[in-house]
């Protein structure tokens, strides 16, 4: 072959990355704002039960170090600003009501962190729990919107507090689908998810996809309401 033949030869590819050859995250420091509420109370505790450092925050320190001790694992309890300061990753699990202005209020604690954010906008009736579509799209976006120097991602919607905190429950049967813009955060979170035992981080696409995730959860609370069960998904041939 002649140095003009070879110059001609396209480059080769690199192999295809393994999409479940995810990142070591056992050493990061997890912080859940919301801590104190059942959501962020359960995911705490599993997280802490699979050997992560957790924090928990709430606008009360004192009710934050209240729940940590009953927590247990070396589950460590603090006011959101110090959480989001002493946090590699921090979970967002507040009330919808309070989703905008707790992000606002944090927006320095939190530049140069990733932001997992939890959080289902949904309203209540008579007829049971319905979908809000916030003005940016969804909770995710909102967080984007107003984190701009934050790594925004989405995950943890779909889980049962009630199935997280029961001890007597060892795994936890589900998937958890993850979206955002960068693939790194992204697998971050997918191998952060995957520390607790059964579960599996699924990306889910790009934030601009987050709201149908986040609705879901109105579809799930009635097929609770109907079976008395604690749902959860599974994603197949995956």
């Amino acid at each position: 072959m002649t140095s003009t033949d070879s110059a001609q030869q396209p480059p080769k590819k690199a192999p295809a990355k393994d999409p479940w050859d995810l990142p070591d995250v056992s050493g990061l420091v997890v912080g859940v704002l919301g801590g104190t509420g059942p959501q962020g109370k359960g995911l705490a505790y599993r997280l802490a039960k699979a050997g992560q450092k957790v924090i928990i925050g709430s606008r009360a320190a004192e009710r934050a170090q209240a729940a940590a001790e009953e927590l247990g694992h070396g589950v460590e309890g603090a006011d959101n600003a110090e959480t989001a300061r002493r946090s590699d990753i921090v979970i967002v699990a507040v009330p919808w009501d309070g989703h905008g202005k707790t992000l606002e209020s944090l927006r320095e604690e939190l530049a140069g962190k990733l932001v997992v954010d939890c959080v289902n906008p949904l309203g209540f009736d008579k007829q049971g729990a319905y979908a809000l579509k916030p003005e940016e799209g969804s909770a995710a976006q909102q967080a984007a919107a107003l984190l701009p120097d934050s790594r925004v991602t989405a995950a943890f919607h779909h889980l049962s507090a009630v199935l997280l905190q029961d001890p007597e429950i060892d795994e936890i049967d589900t998937d958890v689908m993850v979206l955002g813009e960068v693939r790194a955060d992204v697998e971050i979170v997918q191998a952060l998810a995957g520390r607790i035992p059964g579960m599996r981080g699924i990306f889910a696409g790009r934030l601009r996809n987050a709201h149908q995730v986040e609705s879901l959860v109105a579809n799930l609370i009635s097929v609770n309401r109907r079976y008395k069960a604690h749902a959860g998904l599974r994603v197949t041939d995956v």
